[in-house]
């Protein structure tokens, strides 16, 4: 890199410019541009070979340096990439369309004009009164009929019905009473069945029920077991009675019901948003195609509601966050809490990499995970999750999770990968050592539990946040458990190990067994009053591993 100094003739000021000249910029791709995304300018009249390096468009940042030109979520500042429609963002630009039932120009004000549904009848067919609204119309029976005002034909007169009325009050007035009596509520009936019918099936296609079709034309499997109707729903929860509430969370409130005489939780979203209906959707494309003994079975669902319905098997045993954070002293034992992570850890492995799509949760916390009777884990709540194709490690999107779970890489960069879901599983980890909620927890220095979880432990000073009930269990492998925490808390995603080794090293600390002799080898002492740390356990590893898991455990985790 070299300065020069154009010096004009007369009283002008100097002009100082600079460029890249140890390198060429050719065909617009030099060296020094080491950012993806970038391109060279050649300065031309400053020197022969001068040139810069430049973010391509849609991206910004520092293109002399690696993953330094990132992508500008242009729908996040609609002032500088005006959009008055809907905005979706992509790799280097953005779409911006127009809202249904609206034509026009969606990036400019104004652009988009509200289409009269009304005035073109070839393509929106209304065979009554049609009245125009914006993004949508209005088609109703003409005054003095019923039916189908969308079908030819479909309005039908009461003067019929009004005949019959007529000869029955000039018969007598008792059989025109009786005529009266069943005729107008087969009507009546008729009339709401068909309007419930119209209703269901806009609300089938509103709520993404084409996505449901293409499931169920892909698996036999799904279309048989799936597809549930409102009315059983409403039958197996007395029409949702408050009483049969048990729960909700971030993405909806759940429901306890009886379905075919099995005791099933259905879930319903609490805002009628599109967000929440594209969770949903999300959930049942994500679950369909899963399969584990560690994660929650979805049974089917229902899209003939204002809002999608969700029906999972039934787990009665509340949340982990509901056993660990409950009042007094005694909780889940320290065997549980071990074995519990084992399984958590175990179903996020299927999700990383043995399921037939990657899977990324994003949203890992204890109250996400359900015990059923035999305390067993069942990761749920896939509402934020997302796939990952097989050929990528990660994708970069919208911040979304859980504060005190969240990982920080995740929070500044945007970019999700399967290291993010690892990060929110050791918090869960840590909760489980020390029973501490990460979203309210502050040290008195000021720290999160993360933090402060990582610098006890540096410190030699661990057993001050661990739950005294393990120190009393004599919980083994505390100390291994804890080590494991930190390396998988490391800020840097690439410094973590992958949710498998983290499995398995998991499995091994459990499987491990320990001679326990309370005056030499026991790990916690009781003394006047308190615990303090006797020794230090050694690990032997257990031998239920092949050979490779063995090796590749070995190559991060020291034995």
């Amino acid at each position: 890199m070299e300065d020069w100094v154009s010096l004009p003739q007369g009283p002008l000021p100097a002009v100082l410019s600079w460029g890249m000249n140890h390198t060429k910029c050719h065909s617009g791709s030099s060296v020094a541009c080491r950012s993806s995304h970038t391109y060279c300018w050649k300065l031309g009249d400053v020197k022969e070979d001068a040139h810069l390096c430049m973010c391509d468009d849609g991206h910004q940042g520092n293109p002399y340096i690696p993953n330094g030109c990132k992508d500008i979520n242009e729908c996040d500042d609609p002032k500088t990439y005006p959009c008055y429609g809907s905005c979706k963002n992509s790799e280097g630009g953005f779409q911006c369309e127009r809202l249904p039932g609206f034509k026009g120009n969606a990036s400019v004000p104004n652009g988009c004009q509200d289409i009269d549904e009304c005035a073109d009848p070839h393509h929106y067919s209304c065979y009554g009164l049609c009245t125009n609204v914006p993004g949508t119309f209005h088609c109703r029976c003409k005054h003095g009929t019923y039916g189908d005002p969308f079908t030819k034909g479909g309005c039908s007169s009461l003067s019929v019905y009004a005949a019959v009325l007529k000869i029955g009050l000039g018969v007598g007035g008792g059989i025109s009473c009786m005529l009266l009596a069943l005729v107008a509520p087969l009507i009546t009936r008729k009339i709401k069945m068909h309007k419930v019918k119209k209703e269901k099936e806009r609300f089938f296609k509103q709520n993404h029920g084409l996505l449901l079709q293409q499931l169920v034309s892909q698996n036999s499997d799904i279309g048989g077991r799936m597809i549930i109707t409102l009315q059983d729903l409403e039958k197996a929860t007395n029409k949702f009675d408050p009483s049969h509430e048990i729960g909700g969370g971030g993405h909806g409130v759940v429901y306890k019901g009886l379905l075919d005489l099995q005791a099933v939780a259905i879930k319903k979203s609490k805002i009628i948003v599109q967000r929440e209906i594209d969770d949903f959707i999300n959930e049942v494309a994500i679950l369909s195609q899963i399969n584990h003994r560690n994660i929650v079975k979805l049974i089917g669902c229902c899209l003939e509601a204002k809002v999608p319905l969700l029906v999972y098997e039934f787990i009665s045993n509340g949340t982990l966050a509901d056993h660990l954070h409950v009042e007094g002293t005694v909780s889940l034992s320290w065997d549980d809490r071990l074995r519990i992570a084992v399984e958590i850890s175990k179903a996020l492995a299927y999700l990383h990499s043995a399921a037939s799509t990657h899977v990324l949760h994003r949203d890992i916390k204890s109250s996400s995970i359900l015990l059923d009777d035999n305390l067993m884990a069942k990761v749920s709540d896939f509402g934020a999750s997302r796939h990952i194709p097989i050929d990528r490690t990660g994708v970069t999107t919208a911040v979304q999770g859980t504060i005190g779970y969240l990982d920080p890489m995740y929070y500044y960069t945007s970019r999700l990968t399967e290291k993010s879901d690892i990060f929110s599983f050791v918090v869960v980890l840590i909760e489980l050592l020390t029973r501490k909620k990460p979203y309210i927890y502050w040290s008195d220095d000021g720290e999160g539990l993360v933090t402060h979880f990582a610098s006890l432990l540096a410190q030699g000073t661990l057993i001050d946040i661990i739950d005294p009930q393990i120190i009393e269990e004599e919980g083994e492998a505390v100390d291994e458990v804890a080590t494991l925490a930190a390396k998988c808390t490391k800020l840097n995603g690439e410094d973590r190990p992958t949710m498998r080794e983290v499995e398995m090293a998991l499995e091994n600390l459990r499987g491990t067994k320990r001679q326990v002799h309370h005056n030499t080898n026991s790990k916690w002492k009781y003394e006047k009053g308190h615990c303090v740390p006797f020794g230090r356990l050694h690990l032997e590893a257990s031998r239920q591993y092949i050979m490779e898991e063995e090796i590749l455990l070995s190559a991060w985790y020291p034995r």
